[in-house]
């Protein structure tokens, strides 16, 4: 490459030509204009345009050198390595970065370092907080010294993240509103169906404090535990979360937050979905609005076995189904189904109810393959519970709902009806056929008028945010929790959150082609021996998730070596 320049009858405007052969002839092709002396000297502050244009030409020269030429190494075996020098670092974080930047989360700290007067890079100590949940879940300590692995160094020290965590609980409402708004810019949001539900995380406490209070663990811990809600869009991307109390009633963390969706978010009508432990009438009813701006509808699971009686023999009828995908006047009776020839096959009936004052229409669904499948789950269970029962008493504790001991039964006296010795323990054999009754029935209520087959499409996503808890419990290593003070729980949280809105759109980058597993574990494993003055080595395996990765993201670290410089440009790519 070489200077070039063009004389006009005021001014000289400079240019980096380069010579490149096209079709069959040398021909000279303009890579760069820099602009006239007039304003180069204006925007780089020079005297002599000449003179920075050609020391620009020179840096590109080297620069394309680096980048073709072929980079020697000496390596000597009697040498010693330096006494604490890092040489291995991470580069699977730049992808997460690339999206960190995306959605604008850089942006929004700066906005809060101006509400707020401190002297620590806010931006740098959240992103890190991210990447390493993802790639290096671990305690806030541990988080600092991993956060040493990746090629670009913190900035900050250790005190700085407590002291930033209390911010961030601040500022809980904003980040989760603009992080929103921002998403807005990088994709369409799916939001006209939104799913809510909730889980609990547990401490590594003994006393119950604040909002870490003993309540009823879905793990069943006799520790304290806090609740999360989270809305989450169609596209099992969340939306917003709240922290409440691990006492307090799930039901009643719906409504709350769903309002801020619709002061904070700007959003009006959408669809809500939720499961039978959320279906509160109080929340079917809050959902129930229609006016011309704005509407807010439900599907929520029903129970059946909680349906009044009249409710309940409609639904277990074996007349009046109709069969998906066929015909809406042709009727099935699911007594008459063949196991083999119907098993694929899933049936509805529907009917408008109204009670206290809420009109709502029930929609059963029955499948020969969920019978089967729930047939299964509960021949396990009945299996423990036979084992149970042999090993006697001592292995026989308090029943739940969905314990295999719920089929154990006991008995205090013999059969001549005097005071037993030992308790006999037996399987309930009368609470095996109640519960059999209810085998392949499935039920949603909802106020939109939509076809049952409708219906039950919008409730079959509710699995994506089950899998969004399950990630940030079991992936993201969010439990349990050893932070004490109730704002940096909320950060904690928060970091969680904004951890896994970044990984879905890594997921989404990746067209879903991966599993969670595959991802995070190709992202750890992504490092490069560092060679000071030389480049970066990788170390990793080329394989189709990291093709893929650097197909996506419009850079790519596959080769022998990176050059210093290119990584030093690939990082400044990842932040634009």
């Amino acid at each position: 490459m070489r200077l070039g320049y063009s004389r006009s009858k005021n001014s000289i405007s400079y240019y980096i030509q380069k010579t490149a052969y096209v079709n069959g002839k040398d021909k000279s092709i303009i890579i760069k204009k820099f602009g006239s002396e007039k304003d180069i000297c204006e925007t780089y502050g020079v005297l002599n345009a000449k003179a920075w244009a050609q020391e620009q030409v020179k840096l590109m020269n080297l620069k394309e050198k680096e980048e073709i030429g072929t980079i020697l190494m000496e390596l000597s075996p009697t040498k010693d390595l330096p006494e604490n020098q890092q040489r291995c670092f991470n580069g699977g974080y730049l992808f997460l970065q690339d999206i960190y930047y995306e959605l604008g989360l850089d942006k929004i700290c700066r906005a809060i370092e101006k509400k707020h007067n401190f002297e620590y890079n806010l931006n740098a100590i959240l992103s890190r907080l991210i990447y390493s949940r993802i790639i290096y879940p671990s305690s806030k300590l541990s988080t600092y010294k991993q956060s040493h692995k990746f090629i670009e160094q913190p900035n900050f020290k250790l005190h700085h993240i407590y002291r930033a965590l209390s911010v961030m609980a601040k500022e809980s409402d904003y980040i989760q509103s603009t992080l929103f708004k921002n998403s807005l810019k990088l994709s369409k949001r799916k939001t006209g169906i939104i799913y809510y539900d909730c889980t609990n995380f547990y401490f590594e406490i003994e006393q119950a404090e604040d909002d870490k209070q003993f309540g009823i663990s879905k793990e069943n811990r006799p520790l304290p535990i806090v609740e999360m809600g989270l809305f989450m869009d169609a596209d099992g991307i969340p939306l917003a979360f709240g922290i409440n109390p691990g006492n307090e009633n799930e039901q009643i963390s719906m409504v709350p937050l769903e309002k801020k969706l619709l002061s904070d978010f700007g959003m009006s009508k959408f669809i809500v979905c939720t499961d039978a432990g959320l279906s509160s009438a109080s929340n079917r009813k809050f959902n129930d609005y229609c006016k011309e701006d704005s509407s807010r509808s439900f599907v929520t699971t029903q129970s059946i076995k909680k349906l009044k009686k009249h409710l309940k023999d409609w639904s277990l009828s074996s007349d009046g189904w109709s069969l998906s995908g066929g015909s809406s006047q042709k009727t099935y009776n699911i007594s008459n189904l063949d196991e083999a020839t119907d098993k694929d096959k899933i049936y509805y009936k529907s009917r408008w109810i109204k009670e206290n004052g809420l009109e709502q229409q029930l929609i059963v669904s029955y499948s020969i393959k969920y019978k089967n499948y729930l047939q299964r789950i509960r021949n396990g269970q009945i299996e423990r519970a036979m084992k149970a029962v042999e090993k006697g008493a001592s292995s026989i504790e308090r029943k739940r709902k969905t314990d295999s001991k719920r089929f154990i039964k006991s008995n205090h006296v013999t059969v001549d009806g005097e005071v037993a010795d030992k308790s006999i323990y037996y399987i309930d054999q009368e609470l095996i056929k109640k519960e059999e009754i209810f085998d392949g029935f499935y039920a949603v209520c909802t106020n939109l008028e939509d076809n049952a087959e409708t219906i039950v499409t919008i409730n079959k996503r509710r699995w994506e945010i089950e899998e969004c808890f399950r990630i940030m419990k079991s992936e993201f290593e969010a439990r349990p929790v050893f932070l004490h003070r109730k704002e940096r729980i909320q950060a904690h949280f928060i970091t969680c959150f904004i951890a896994l809105i970044v990984y879905r759109y890594l997921e989404k980058k990746l067209d879903d082609k991966f599993t969670c597993d595959q991802i995070i574990t190709g992202l750890k494993e992504m490092n490069f021996l560092k060679f000071e003055g030389k480049g970066y080595v990788p170390t990793y395996t080329r394989t189709a998730l990291t093709n893929t990765l650097h197909q996506n993201f419009g850079f790519n670290t596959a080769k022998e070596v990176v050059p210093t410089m290119k990584m030093r440009n690939i990082c400044a790519q990842t932040k634009k």
